[in-house]
């Protein structure tokens, strides 16, 4: 079976870090787009951070730029993203998302490209 499973959600205080990290199961990650999203309740899922495989390009929302980093093992089988410098603003439910095709690499942003996703694991920042 085809899945993707996140691990490594909690609770943190303001300042602190966690490490997201998203299992490949039944296929691996090679030539694939690796995205992850967030959403708050009542809100729309937004873009946080992707990487292309294929082309070691990474791409980042504004509002994690130079605060989380995001990765993948060399055996193409898990991803991670490194959350550092966590605001309250950052609490949400983040989402690891996977696709082997997209329409153009700017199409990396958007949640309609992916078509693997995880189960999503909640994230939250204590002030």
């Amino acid at each position: 079976e085809v899945q993707l499973v996140e691990s490594g959600g909690g609770l943190v205080q303001t300042g602190g870090s966690l490490r997201l990290s998203c299992a490949a199961s039944g296929f691996t990650f090679d030539d694939y787009a690796i995205g992850w999203f967030r959403q708050v309740p009542g809100k729309e899922r937004e873009f946080i951070a992707a990487v292309s495989l294929s082309q070691g390009s990474k791409f980042y929302a504004d509002s994690v730029k130079g605060r989380f980093t995001i990765s993948a093992d060399d055996d193409r089988k898990t991803g991670h993203l490194q959350m550092n410098s966590l605001e309250p603003e950052d609490t949400a439910v983040y989402y690891c998302a996977a696709t082997s095709y997209l329409r153009d690499l700017q199409s990396i942003y958007e949640e309609n490209q992916y078509y693997y996703w995880g189960q999503g694991t909640q994230v939250t920042v204590s002030s």
